[in-house]
């Protein structure tokens, strides 16, 4: 971790080039080890709409979505038990989240070329005084924030790999998104897509 540059991002907390190439790799790695225990899944809103970014989850409880609505789980849809959150992701929290309870879950969203997320606010958890903390792998994703209105004013931002962007205080329950992927903007990943991973406290 070589820069700690904090930028204001629609009120949230915004840290370009957060982690270094070595880091990126590192956690990469990791992350594949979660998705071999615990595989990728495309989820259906409670629409039934399938989504186009894959999901998995790590840490005491899982985010899934389905026929029963969007809620955190204590497995996988296979029933095995959510992998444990990779000890990096943890001391990433611990320094940009230093008063916050420790995450007790991590979703992991996998993007291919073509995927998206509309704009949604994080608020399945608990506890809204607990942040949620992403982190950017892979290639450049173009991310859109506003308020806590839907409707409202937004601010997009082309969000690299190492990039990582805290969503608390005001922003917290911010709507935000990712619009498209600039396929082939990174050589992190073997494939053209982006990894973006969330620790966050559940319950």
């Amino acid at each position: 971790m070589v820069n700690r540059t904090e930028v204001d991002l629609a009120g949230a907390r915004y840290f370009p080039s957060f982690l270094d190439r070595t880091q990126q790799v590192e956690l990469v790695q990791l992350l594949r080890d979660i998705v071999r225990a615990a595989p990728l899944t495309h989820y259906r809103t409670a629409g039934a709409k399938k989504m186009s970014v894959a999901m998995t989850s790590a840490g005491k409880f899982g985010w899934l979505s389905d026929d029963k609505g969007y809620r955190y789980a204590d497995t996988h849809p296979s029933g095995v038990a959510w992998p444990d959150i990779p000890s990096p992701l943890s001391e990433i929290w611990k320094e940009l989240a230093p008063n916050a309870r420790l995450p007790d879950s991590c979703l992991i969203n996998f993007y291919g070329p073509e995927a998206k997320m509309g704009l949604h606010k994080d608020d399945t958890e608990q506890d809204f005084d607990q942040p949620v903390v992403s982190v950017s792998l892979g290639d450049e994703g173009l991310f859109r924030i506003g308020g806590q209105v839907r409707g409202g004013k937004t601010q997009s931002i082309w969000l690299r790999s190492g990039d990582v962007v805290v969503l608390t205080g005001a922003s917290r329950l911010s709507y935000h998104g990712v619009d498209r992927i600039k396929a082939g903007s990174s050589s992190l990943l073997e494939k053209p897509g982006r990894i973006n991973v969330t620790l966050r406290v559940a319950k």
